[in-house]
């Protein structure tokens, strides 16, 4: 197959109706028309308002699924002009849904509207998004600069399973330590520069704009995972080039899709599905298109869901405060990195919906946890986030355990540190009075 294949996947234009034999070639990436003049920021609620809509195959106001993993041609010499790379997605012609798929592709505009890039494509799960990133910017012998605080999936597959299996290695650093970041990219290396929005779990926001500039300064890609903050932080907005996501979080809210997704520059994403040397298109991290139809249903009212999680977030963490315990929260005025996450952040969408209570040991943390679950029913002991009930994880002992105790000490993962992803369900004050109620058997 020719690696023309791919190119301009992310346009617009639809197949003419009744003919396979399309002469026009449009340039147009996926971004709509509007979108395309220039990507002008604005509002990413705003953004995904303004993405084309994409209607049923009937006339239906919501997009029809398109459930088959191969498609059929009404020309035989149709078929070896799309092997060709005559005819690609970019003109509705498809060939195998490992490939691309239309309603997967939908969402893939979405993400990237969300997101503010060029384009963007939809995976199976958030570590395959970032797998397939890492692969794709790096080859054998290559060099990561990442955040030492990191999720625990993440940092073993930097720490572990790429060293090993693709001799790409990993320089861990403070990512608030500027001078630090600096020293460790070693231009002319280096390929990335990881870290995380917001990081898992002990909520350090970096320094978007300062990491970029110092990135870019060497030649080294900057990739942010935003799975922490979806419309609260826009990376690329601020200087950042790829963001990755774990759609299966907030995007979903309903923990019961895995997903993920790379919204980046369209010349990355078409690099990723390359025919030869694509990490998405070899390696094969599919969407179903089912699931790509119910998370499409729920970016409308992401931005609704995002605000109250927050306004919760913050109003728990400044009463628990004042009753004396420590708690971790961008949004409170005594976090170090609250005036810089103000400064960065979209006005209205608040400081995240993730807040952490130290208890200082694992036993209390515990302790803790099984009241407000079993006894005043404030949320559940359960990884992941962005359900619409608490969810609540002793981090160390659970989405952290695969960094050892000198990583979790570097990382400042005490071994009490009880994460939080602050639900809505019910009222603000019924569910503050359970949080209250099981705060007060406890010890301090």
């Amino acid at each position: 197959m020719a690696d023309t294949l791919n190119q301009n996947t992310f346009s617009n234009k639809k197949r003419s109706s009744g003919s396979d034999d399309c002469d026009h070639h449009d340039d147009t990436l996926f971004v709509s028309k509007k979108q395309s003049k220039s990507l002008v920021w604005e509002d990413p609620a705003a953004a995904l308002a303004n993405a084309r809509h994409e209607f049923g195959e009937h006339g239906g106001v919501n997009m029809s699924i398109e459930a088959s993993a191969t498609f059929t041609v009404m020309e035989p010499e149709t078929m070896r002009r799309m092997f060709a790379g005559e005819l690609g997605p970019d003109r509705d012609f498809f060939i195998y849904s490992r490939h691309f798929n239309p309603t997967v592709l939908n969402l893939g505009r979405l993400m990237a509207a969300l997101e503010g890039t060029e384009a963007a494509y939809c995976t199976a799960s958030g570590m395959s998004a970032i797998s397939s990133v890492m692969l794709q910017l790096c080859s054998s012998g290559g060099h990561v600069v990442a955040s030492q605080t990191l999720y625990g999936g993440t940092h073993a597959l930097l720490t572990h399973f790429l060293p090993r299996a693709c001799n790409i290695t990993t320089s861990f650093v403070d990512i608030r330590d500027l001078e630090m970041v600096k020293e460790a990219i070693v231009e002319g290396r280096t390929n990335v520069l990881y870290f995380e929005s917001i990081s898992n779990p002990t909520l350090t926001v970096a320094n978007i704009p300062e990491l970029s500039r110092i990135a870019h300064e060497k030649g080294v890609t900057v990739v942010v995972d935003n799975t922490f903050a979806p419309l609260v932080l826009s990376p690329v907005k601020l200087g950042a080039d790829v963001v990755v996501h774990s759609i299966s979080k907030y995007i979903s809210g309903a923990a019961d899709i895995i997903a993920g997704a790379v919204c980046g520059p369209a010349s990355l994403v078409n690099s990723m599905m390359d025919l030869h040397q694509g990490s998405l298109m070899l390696l094969g991290p599919t969407m179903n298109p089912k699931v790509a139809f119910e998370l499409a249903e729920r970016l409308p009212h992401l931005g609704l869901r995002m605000k109250e999680h927050c306004k919760r977030a913050l109003e728990y963490g400044t009463r628990m405060t004042k009753l004396g315990l420590k708690v971790m929260y961008p949004g409170l005025e005594d976090h170090p990195d609250h005036v810089l996450i103000k400064s960065m952040a979209n006005k209205e969408y608040g400081y995240g919906g993730i807040l952490c209570v130290d208890m200082e040991t694992e036993e209390r943390a515990n302790r803790l946890m099984n009241v407000l679950q079993n006894f005043t029913q404030f949320g559940f002991m359960a990884v992941s986030l962005g359900y619409y009930e608490t969810l609540m994880s002793c981090s160390g002992s659970s989405t952290s355990s695969e960094l050892n105790n000198e990583e979790k000490e570097l990382a400042g993962i005490s071994p009490g540190l009880v994460r939080m992803s602050i639900g809505y369900n019910g009222s603000l004050e019924q569910k503050w009075s359970q949080l209250d109620k099981a705060l007060s058997k406890m010890p301090f």
